[in-house]
Parts: structure tokens; sequence; C-alpha cells
């Protein structure tokens, strides 16, 4: 099929019916069209892959289909009238493992069909999806190519036929973007289908760049301090944080209120509490001289009941969130966008921040909004987000053109990329699988943005070893620190001090280079990541690792292998036999072994401790 070109019908077939009891019961329009879409891909049992094509509320569907890759192809859907237009397609189920998605709440295992599509927008998860066999192959990766809308997205076993079910509904009209789908079944790693999807998303996406900060260990003062902050504990925190390796602190709720309830009542007015930050600019002037960067928590669509601004905005909101004692705001109104940047924006302006934690953007994904208040310009939710989110970017770069802004994990949308420097995985303390986990899952499609883990907190009475599994744990990803670093005992800060280290020193391995995870279906029990020269896997369970396969004129190679598990013999796997140099290092970075190891081809056994380090450089 040429590229580009109209694409042809497939010869008519019906698949197996399926149940589906998660069908909206409304009422068909009177106009549907059906059609049957062949694609030129070959699934695993090489049989050509059709995708069913209905129309709602159109007697006309128009499509192309453009190969882009070795059995992969971008598919393009326009309607002649607004209409419903949904494409579904099928793939044999075989040897499937796992599938993901970027919902790090939803299980890794095979849904059946008949679960319910997730619905996902610009504030709301991100529409991409795979199907993982044997050897972490995508036996099928899928994404939309609207990341503003919302899109419907389902998949599943289909228990009638043993296959594996995709579908995509998307809202089209005749003068909007098309339904444009990217289907992928070349057999690759899925960390490279989804890394091309993500490639995908960024053509035509403008991201004006990340500081440098943003890609460096941080704290937070959340976990640590949670509202209980003020001037004094967090410039005590921050000339610790600076010691140990930290270069920017996020200062969380509690700046803006004296109430400690932890309910979200007092956000909204967006001013400091007099009592516990009585000079913010000097405050923040004073964090500078220690030599960290200075960003600044809001709860961005919130407007708190016992705020000055409720009686201003209480008509003008999406919804009540009565438990939380705030709601949330509108930002279809200009009114609300314009009060909104104001009031965040004097952080940067006056107060001379670098930047900003913006929380909670996914609440503005209201299921059924109510109907644009009057003096609203946009329609649509996700409309007036983004233009708010434009308009706040926009005033922000005019006093700070790098500045930093944090989202969070659900709010992942490639429509968002632009607004942002990192992005953060949602609460999960003292959880380092689901740290690891949720850090991953967010590598694998954050294009351009920096991934940070979850604030790292212990125990105050925490072993060295088990602080060091905390942060091996995020290793993929930049750290947030969140204890007392004043009640640390000096093995816990010489463990701390030692992985920030790590993590610094090879950043750009570890953030920027191929990102190869294992077993999504087990919560990537080995994670590895290289570039040309450097290979860093970490070890969360007792698997050999497999020496990485080079040629002598590549130079030096080092490896670098992390070992977060209790057990301290791992396996290194050779090919060939060769000599290589090995330091093995303790969780605080005490020198345990240095020695020139006599490689074998097979196996060979290396001890490092939990929460160790094992360096190997070969030379030839």
């Amino acid at each position: 099929m040429e590229p580009g070109t109209a694409s042809q019908d497939a010869t008519p077939q019906q698949p197996v019916p399926a149940w589906r009891p998660n069908t909206p019961a409304v009422a068909t329009p009177d106009t549907v069209v059906h059609r049957q879409l062949a694609t030129g891909l070959l699934h695993s049992t090489d049989a050509p892959l059709t995708v069913h094509l209905t129309g709602l509320g159109c007697d006309r569907l128009d499509t192309t289909v453009t190969p882009v890759g070795d059995n992969v192809v971008l598919i393009e859907v326009t309607t002649s009238a607004a209409a419903t237009v949904r494409a579904e397609w099928r793939v044999p189920c075989i040897a499937a493992t796992a599938y993901w998605t970027p919902d790090t709440n939803a299980s890794r295992w095979l849904l059946p069909s008949w679960i319910a599509p997730r619905t996902v927008s610009l504030a709301l998860g991100a529409p991409v999806a795979s199907l993982i066999g044997a050897d972490d192959r995508a036996l099928c990766t899928a994404a939309a190519g609207e990341t503003s809308a919302p899109v419907r997205v389902g998949a599943g076993v289909v228990e009638e036929s043993g296959e594996f079910a995709f579908a995509v509904e998307q809202d089209l009209t005749p003068d909007g973007p098309p339904l444009r789908l990217r289907i992928d079944l070349s057999g690759r790693h899925f960390a490279a289908t989804l890394q091309a999807v993500t490639a995908w998303w960024a053509e035509g996406l403008h991201h004006p760049g990340t500081a440098p900060a943003a890609r460096m260990p941080a704290y937070s003062t959340w976990y640590s301090l949670h509202q209980n902050v003020d001037t004094a504990a967090v410039e005590r925190q921050a000339a610790l944080a600076a010691t140990v390796g930290c270069e920017s602190i996020i200062v969380d709720d509690g700046w803006q209120t004296t109430d400690r309830a932890r309910g979200y009542g007092h956000c909204g007015d967006w001013e400091p509490n007099p009592a516990a930050f009585p000079d913010p600019a000097a405050h923040v002037a004073e964090v500078h001289r220690l030599g960290l960067a200075y960003l600044l928590w809001y709860a961005l669509p919130f407007i708190g009941r016992h705020n000055d601004a409720w009686d201003r905005f209480k008509d003008l909101i999406l919804r009540e969130e009565p438990h939380l004692e705030a709601a949330v705001l509108d930002p279809r109104h200009p009114e609300v966008r314009a009060y909104l940047v104001e009031k965040v924006s004097r952080a940067v302006e006056q107060w001379d921040m670098d930047g900003l934690k913006l929380d909670f953007i996914d609440r503005f994904a209201v299921t059924d909004p109510p109907p644009a208040p009057a003096g609203a310009d946009h329609t649509d939710v996700h409309e007036g987000v983004l233009q708010l989110l434009a308009d706040l970017d926009a005033r922000l770069r005019r006093t700070r053109p790098d500045i930093i802004v944090e989202h969070r994990q659900p709010y992942v949308s490639p429509g968002l990329w632009p607004y942002a420097t990192m992005i953060r995985a949602t609460d999960c303390p003292l959880s380092p699988a689901e740290n690891r986990q949720r850090t991953v899952d967010c590598r694998l499609t954050a294009g351009p943005l920096a991934v940070h883990a979850d604030m790292i907190m212990w125990n105050s009475a925490e072993t060295p070893e088990a602080i060091a599994v905390h942060l091996v744990n995020a290793l993929f990803s930049v750290p947030q620190i969140s204890v007392d670093l004043a009640a640390q005992s000096p093995d816990q800060l010489a463990t701390l001090r030692f992985w920030l280290g790590v993590f610094r020193q090879y950043a750009d391995v570890l953030q920027l280079g191929v990102l190869e995870p294992t077993r999504p279906d087990l919560g990537y029990p080995l994670v590895r990541a290289h570039d040309h020269h450097t290979t860093v896997v970490a070890r969360y369970a007792p698997l050999p690792v497999a020496l990485p396969d080079r040629h002598a004129a590549d130079g030096p190679q080092t490896l670098l292998v992390a070992n977060a598990d209790g057990d301290p013999a791992v396996l290194l796997t050779a090919t060939r036999p060769e000599q290589a140099l090995a330091r093995v290092q303790d969780c605080r970075g005490e020198i345990l072994s240095e020695t020139v190891l006599d490689l074998v081809a097979g196996a060979n056994p290396v001890t490092v401790p939990t929460g160790g380090l094992l360096t190997l450089i070969r030379e030839h």
C-alpha cells in the first residue's frame, strides 16, 4: 500500500461475537456506517490484521493507511458529519504475559474484554496500550494521536475466541482533527515500541527544555514536615539537603495556612501564612544562597470553603469535593483563569521562586461536567485547562524562561508536555516496589520530561541497607528525599550521600539512556539502562545479570549492578571469556573489594551486599 493513499476495505468478515455488558445503553443514531479496513499488517500467526470501523451519526468514513515502519502503520479516519467513530481490532492472544497502560493503578494482568473502557483526556492518562508477550516483546502496541479531547480506550481477552481485542473511540467533526491511530505489530521490546509512540506524539509539539536542576536530586517537605512548614524549618532542611547532593527543595502544602488538618479548605487565596513566612522573598534568597532551587506547591484546581475567594467563585465550579472542604474551579471561565494565573505567578515574579509544583490537575477531568457557565469562552473543560496552563506558562516564562514545573501521575498526557518540565510518581510512601513500577511506567511515555520518584521516606530506625533499597528502587528516575535530615544517623546520611552521588554521576545514562525494563507482569524485577559506553542494571529479585555485548573497537565499557535484593550472590552471565576490573561497594559506598575478575563463558558469581553496588570496567 502506498504511504498516505486512500485505504482499501478488507474482505468482509465478522469477528466472533463478544459479550459487552458495559456498552452504554444509548440510542443508535439514524445514520450508521461500517467499514472493514485492510491495514497491511500481519499479526503473530501471519494473518492480516483488519480494523473494523463504525461511524455513529455519519454516512461516510474516509481513511488512509500509511506504513511508518516494519509492520507499523498510521491510520487516519475523517467523517462527513459530526459522529462518534469507533475502531476495533483483534490479535491472537498467544504467549501474552501483560497488558500495559500508563494507568499504574491498574493491574498488568490481562483484562476480559467486557471490562468498561477507560476515558483518557488532557488531564487524565494517555491514549496508549501494549499487549506484551514472551521475552518482553510487544504483541501489539497501539496509540491514539488525540492528546487533549477525551478518547475512550478499551481492551481485553475475548473469551469466545482466545483473542485480545482493542477498541478506540473518539468524537469527530468534519472540520476537526481526524482519528489517528498508530498500530505496531513489529514484535520489538515493548519499551522500544512505547518510545516510538512518544516520538510520534512529539512531532509538532514544542517543549522549551528542562532546567538542569529538574534532573538532579531534590528535597521535599511533604512527608518529613507535612503542613508544619515555616522559614526556619525549610532553611534547616535546605542546608542539610545541599550537603547530601540535592539541588532543589520543594515546599509543599502548609505554607498558605495556619490550619494543620490536612484538608484543602484553605486553598485558593494563595497568600503566605505571615507567621510562618513573614518575608517570602528574603526566605527564597536564603535558600538560593545555600545552593538550592526553590519550588512551591499549589493545588491548582481547588477553591476552599475557608477562603476569601470562595464567595466570588462558588458559582464557577465543576463540582464540589465535600470531603476536602473544597471545590474544583471551572477553567472554561476567563475570570477563573485570570485569577489563578495572577495568584500563582506571584511565586516567581515577586518571591523569585525557581518553579512550581502544580498538584491535582487530574481533578479537572470531570466525567459529566455541568454546562459552561455564563461568560465562559470555552465549551469543553479540556480546552479551558489547556488555555489555563498555556496562559500560566507564558506569564511565568516572561520572568523565568527556565521555569521548573512539576506535574504528577495520572495527568501524563503528551498534550501537557509543553507546560511541564518534570512528572512525579503519585504518592506511595514507604512502598519501594510501587515507586519502582510507577517511575518506570512513567519513564516509558514521559517524552522530554524529567521523571521524579515519589518522595522517599523511611522509619527513623531503618537500616542503611534498607534505605539503599528504597533509593535503588527509584534509580531510573530523579529521587525526592523527604525525611528529617537532622535526625539521621551518620550511617544513614552516608548511605544517602553515596547513592545520591551515583544518581548525579550517572544521570545521563540513568535518565536519558535507552531504558529496558523486564517483566512488567512481575513489577519490573530487573531494569537496565544504557548508552554507548555505560550500562546500569538494577536487580530487585535474585535474577542473573547478562553482560552486554561489546566489541573491542568500542573502548572501555562500564557495567554497574545495583543490588536491591536480599540475595548477595549476583550471577553475571557472559558469552565469552574476558577479564574485567571489579569494584564492590556496600550501601554506604565503602569499597569491599577491588580485583580483576577472570570471567568465563556462562555464569560468574560475584558477592554484592544488599543495597550495594558492583562496578565492572571492561577494557577489552
